[in-house]
């Protein structure tokens, strides 16, 4: 039997803007970056093509109807589309669910950024994401969710899996592996001391 793959596994040693030039993190298997994931509208979309020209930032979520996941996609809404432009960076979450509950759930957390389905759950499978507790809105049992640094092109930097629904990698800890200043998460205003 095969070890069990590492939860939290920095790929490259930047934990800095992106890399230019031949210096990448590990390759991401052709196949996997073939894989279809679905927009919003049910258009198919290759995997390796939503970071092909620049580095990504993509959290796979174990399905919408997680109240931890809601909260944490939430958070991600809050995150400045500008920090993001600076950084060269995009940020993609990935559910596991049908695409017609895209629209639906970026209303509900105020989510603006890119979001697709993998309804098969091909991508998750092949990252090793495992199957949890939770059951996904198919009915099924919800693979685990992660977090992945990727791109530009097939590069992997960085990859975390979620060992269970509340072990999400801190949002900040992440932005900072791709150069993205730290966000204030918190809504009560700043104090200041003249």
């Amino acid at each position: 039997m095969a070890a069990p793959a590492p939860v939290t596994r920095q790929v490259s040693g930047r934990a800095a803007p992106a890399p230019t030039g031949s210096e990448h993190g590990e390759p991401l298997a052709a196949a996997l970056a073939e894989l279809p994931v679905l927009d919003a509208s049910g258009k198919r979309v290759p995997f390796g093509a939503l970071f092909l020209e620049r580095r990504a930032v993509v959290v796979f979520v174990r399905h919408f109807l997680c109240y931890i996941c809601k909260e944490y996609v939430e958070d991600l809404a809050k995150i400045p589309k500008s920090f993001l432009q600076e950084a060269n960076v995009t940020l993609i979450v990935i559910g596991q669910s049908s695409y017609h509950h895209i629209e639906p759930f970026c209303k509900l957390t105020g989510y603006s950024h890119e979001i697709y389905v993998d309804p098969e759950r091909e991508i998750y499978k092949r990252l090793g994401m495992k199957r949890g507790e939770e059951i996904a809105s198919s009915g099924d049992p919800a693979q685990q969710g992660g977090t992945l640094v990727l791109g530009p092109g097939n590069n992997v930097h960085f990859i975390h899996r979620d060992r269970n629904r509340l072990d999400h990698k801190p949002i900040n800890s992440v932005l900072q592996l791709v150069g993205v200043q730290h966000v204030n998460f918190t809504s009560r205003p700043s104090v200041i001391h003249v």
